[in-house]
Parts: structure tokens; C-alpha cells; sequence
């Protein structure tokens, strides 16, 4: 539930987000939702957390970091680690949850509803300790997706779970799929030649 003249932030999980999304099926428009929270509530902040590959020449992320940073979002980012597992695979790790969880907690007295968009359990005493301060918090995420992408004990702390699916004729547009076309006319000229 929200209230029109609430202050609201919303603390957005970027890496736990686009998996939500993607296990449903579709990717976020990030200006749609931005304007439904805008509606909600007085939207304060909307932040977007997400860590970046420093020595990539090109980030698949660096085009929506620089959107988000240019149309409205606060953007949090910091370099991602890589490293080699013991399969010798390639891995990266960014965890933002530090991050969101210091800047939560310093925009609490401002703010009478924190807007969560992650399924990380590590997040329940954030939610907790922003109860305590008088805080309402909504969590945003799936229990569609298989496996749920929300920890029950973050679904339970919160004031309200929203549910990412019932979001997505707001905030969502369908998931590019490859141009099929292309490789169809691709294969009709080589049969033609």
C-alpha cells in the first residue's frame, strides 16, 4: 500500500533485479518504472546498484549505467572482481548489498517508505532496522520464477511483498530475442546463389 503524500526511495538491486525479470520472461523499462513510483509516492531517490568490469573495453551494462545515470537514478557502482573458481572458470563477483544497505540507512530519516527491488535474504536486517526507525519497507521481487528469486525470510520482514510479475504490464517490455529475419535472408540468398 502507498500513500500519494509519502516520501519514497527506491534501493535497486541491479543484478538481483535483471535476474527477476529475465526469469519471468521480460526486461525492465526503467523510465516506466520510474514514473509508477513517481506516482505512488513523493519519490525522493531512486538509486540503482550495480558493480562494472573496469577492464572490459565494452560492458554489455555501460549503456543502461549511463541511461539511468542521465535520466533520473543515482547511480552506485564499483568494480567488479574477477577471479578463477577451482574448475578454472571465469568468475566475477560485484555484491552491492554494503552499499544500498549504508545508503538506506542514512536517507531513513528523510523517507517514510524504502522501495527494495532484490530477493536477497542478506537484506533482512537492513528491513528490519528500518522498521525500527519508522520506516514502512516494500520488497520488490518473484516467487513465480523456479526457483522463487525472493528469500522467505525477506518476503516475511517486509511490510509489503510486491510481486515483480504483477508489475510487468507498468514497468516492463518484452525480452529481445535474436533477429530471426536476418539469419532467414541470410540462408534464401546463399540457396539463391
Amino acid at each position: 500500500m502507498f500513500y500519494r503524500d509519502e516520501r519514497l526511495a527506491l534501493f535497486i538491486d541491479g543484478s538481483n533485479l535483471y535476474a527477476a525479470a529475465k526469469s519471468l520472461g521480460f526486461d525492465i523499462d526503467y523510465k516506466l518504472l520510474r514514473q509508477e513510483f513517481m506516482r505512488r509516492g513523493k519519490m525522493l531517490r531512486a538509486f540503482y546498484y550495480t558493480a562494472l568490469l573496469e577492464n572490459d573495453e565494452y560492458s554489455p551494462i555501460r549503456p543502461l549505467v549511463d541511461w539511468l545515470n542521465y535520466n533520473g537514478f543515482t547511480m552506485v557502482t564499483k568494480p567488479a572482481k574477477e577471479y578463477t573458481d577451482s574448475m578454472g572458470r571465469r568468475k566475477v563477483k560485484g555484491n552491492m548489498d554494503i552499499e544500498l544497505a549504508v545508503d538506506a540507512m542514512e536517507l531513513a530519516p528523510y523517507v517514510d517508505h524504502v522501495v527494495l527491488f532484490s530477493g536477497d535474504g542478506d537484506f533482512r536486517p537492513l528491513v528490519e532496522s528500518l522498521q525500527r526507525k519508522g520506516v514502512r519497507v516494500s520488497v520488490v521481487s518473484t516467487i513465480r520464477s523456479q526457483p522463487p528469486m525472493i528469500a522467505d525470510e525477506l518476503r516475511r520482514q517486509a511490510d509489503n511483498f510486491i510481486e515483480l510479475d504483477e508489475l510487468r504490464d507498468v514497468v516492463g517490455r518484452p525480452t529481445r530475442e535474436p533477429r530471426q529475419e536476418t539469419q532467414q535472408q541470410q540462408e534464401e540468398v546463399t540457396q539463391e546463389t
